[in-house]
């Protein structure tokens, strides 16, 4: 089974938020008890990510919370991919330095034709949007213990009963993404071009 989603109106869709109240819950409930568990602590600020296209096999979703250094609990829906290609990315987060104000550091890679690839990426977002989302062979409502074609990062400690989807495959045409945390086993940066300036040079 293939499942799209899209184009009209470019709402927020599944793979960016838990999509029922119900599993939204249930990440309330596992903070209180203890069940999840950020890989590791966050900075306390979220940063953009935006591609051009995302496109991958063994893709899952599933909620957890990460935990800033000061405390603060985020709950974010992670998306994981086994084997991903990125085209056009582009991350930017602003920063305020002492005396000289507000300063933007931005990575830029995938461009020109080569893209970004990544293995075991995983990515802990509170938004995302983007033009269309084609998902293959896609099962929503998994429990997170049970995935077999996507997975959950080993070093999140996830209610194995909780809420999950995945799918065999994923595409994701002209993605803009609030994210906490990222990591990947492997990420191979083609054409990368990293930076500081002045004020405020957001992705999207």
């Amino acid at each position: 089974m293939s499942q799209r989603i899209g184009k009209t109106h470019w709402k927020r869709f599944a793979i960016g938020a838990v999509p029922t109240v119900a599993a939204t819950a249930a990440v309330a409930v596992s903070m209180a008890q203890g069940a999840l568990a950020a890989s590791f602590s966050i900075s306390g600020s979220a940063f953009q990510v935006s591609a051009g296209k995302l496109s991958g096999t063994g893709f899952g979703n599933y909620a957890t919370v990460d935990v800033a250094k000061d405390g603060k609990h985020v709950p974010v829906s992670v998306s994981s991919i086994k084997n991903a290609t990125i085209v056009d990315m582009c991350q930017s987060v602003p920063v305020d330095i002492p005396v000289l104000g507000t300063y933007t550091m931005s990575l830029k890679a995938g461009g020109e034709g080569t893209p970004v690839k990544a293995k075991n990426l995983y990515i802990d977002m509170t938004d995302l949007e983007a033009k269309v989302g084609t998902f293959n062979n896609v099962d929503i409502g998994v429990a997170a213990g049970s995935m077999t074609k996507g997975q959950v990062n080993p070093k999140d400690h996830v209610d194995p009963n909780g809420y999950s989807q995945q799918a065999d495959s994923v595409e994701i045409i002209d993605a803009h993404q609030r994210v906490w945390a990222s990591s990947a086993g492997t990420f191979e940066l083609s054409g990368l071009h990293m930076n500081i300036a002045a004020g405020r040079h957001d992705c999207f």
